[in-house]
């Protein structure tokens, strides 16, 4: 075989291959690969440097800030790599996957759900979710987002199953909560890796053949708590100016009590006074006593005088306390005139005078 010829001997006649301690290792490594491209020591260049620059690129591996890398070795799990830059064994020794961790996932959907009073809703539901645990994520479960979706559904039956048609479609608050945490539980138990940022049920609504009896039914509710409103409002009202009231009519009460047993205490030491002044000068206090008595009366009623004519004098006095004048008393007529009396003090019969001018005695 000529030696220009690869795989034949050299100048010498030898083969390389038998030269000195047997050649290096890339040398070895490289000779097939001369003679498939048709030898040559530029070919064999180019081949070293595709080969470095292949180990290169495919030892260093970036994880990006969202992103977190899962390292396998020979097909088992060795490590997670953070952000950042990083080396690894070239493939086949080990192989990465990446995984976006940050990224906030969506999922709705509307099902019919039997409560516990056996009504039949249509519920809506919206979860969002993310990758916790890459590991998990990928070698946990088979497919951990339909895994999500199949435990959401299932979450949401159970909880709303259990509740009644009203809490359903007034308090679905306190489901989502439960449902929430009956979610977790179960993709805890699935190994998925995902965790649950957030669920809603933003609806429930009867189906359509009922729907105008729930809304009434709705109606109605809203009425209950707006009349509860008004109630409470006038209630906090009422109340207070109630009490303000009554505090004030025991007030009065107590001056009231207070004045007259002051004033039952004022008459009986005056009577006591009184009879003790009696006791001493019986004539005296007795005149005294009928003389104020006979004033209060004559201060307290109005008083008419009568003359011996046909006039009548009306004297207008003060009529109680207050100062106020007495009214003044119809006019008798032209033919009544008040009795006269005499200058012994007997009264003397009155005259009324006749049509023709003489005066007639009346009895």
């Amino acid at each position: 075989m000529a030696w220009n010829i690869p795989g034949g001997s050299g100048k010498d006649g030898r083969n390389p291959r038998q030269r000195g301690n047997g050649g290096n290792a890339v040398e070895r490594l490289l000779e097939p690969l001369r003679g498939l491209f048709g030898g040559g020591a530029g070919a064999g260049r180019w081949i070293a440097i595709a080969l470095v620059l292949w180990l290169a690129f495919n030892c260093f591996v970036l994880v990006a800030e969202q992103q977190r890398g899962v390292v396998l070795r020979f097909g088992q799990m060795a490590r997670v790599m953070q952000p950042g830059p990083h080396f690894k064994w070239p493939w086949p020794v080990e192989r990465v996957f990446k995984v976006n961790a940050t990224q906030i996932k969506t999922f709705s959907d509307t099902l019919p759900v039997l409560t516990s009073d056996e009504n039949i809703v249509s519920v809506e539901v919206n979860v969002q979710y993310r990758v916790a645990d890459p590991e998990l994520y990928l070698f946990g479960t088979r497919d951990a987002d339909q895994m999500l979706q199949q435990a959401t559904l299932s979450a949401v039956r159970e909880q709303v199953g259990r509740s009644d048609l009203d809490t359903v479609l007034s308090a679905r608050a306190a489901l989502s909560v439960s449902a929430k945490q009956r979610l977790e539980a179960a993709l805890k138990a699935y190994k998925t890796g995902l965790a649950v940022t957030e669920l809603n049920l933003p609806n429930a609504r009867p189906p359509e053949e009922v729907k105008p009896a729930f809304d009434d039914v709705n109606s109605a509710q809203q009425d209950k708590d707006r009349l509860t409103s008004e109630a409470e409002a006038y209630a906090a009202k009422i109340v207070p100016e109630a009490r303000g009231q009554a505090a004030r009519v025991r007030t009065v009460a107590e001056g009231y009590k207070a004045a007259s047993i002051d004033r039952a205490t004022g008459d009986a030491t005056r009577f006591s006074l009184l009879l003790d002044q009696y006791q001493a000068a019986p004539e005296v206090t007795r005149k005294r006593l009928w003389l104020e008595t006979v004033q209060q009366v004559l201060s307290e009623n109005r008083k008419v005088v009568g003359g011996d004519g046909r006039q009548l004098i009306y004297v207008p006095m003060p009529s109680g306390a207050g100062g106020s004048t007495a009214t003044a008393p119809p006019l008798l007529p032209a033919d009544v005139v008040a009795p006269a009396v005499d200058a012994a003090g007997n009264q003397r019969p009155a005259r009324s005078p006749r049509p023709n001018g003489r005066e007639e005695s009346m009895p």
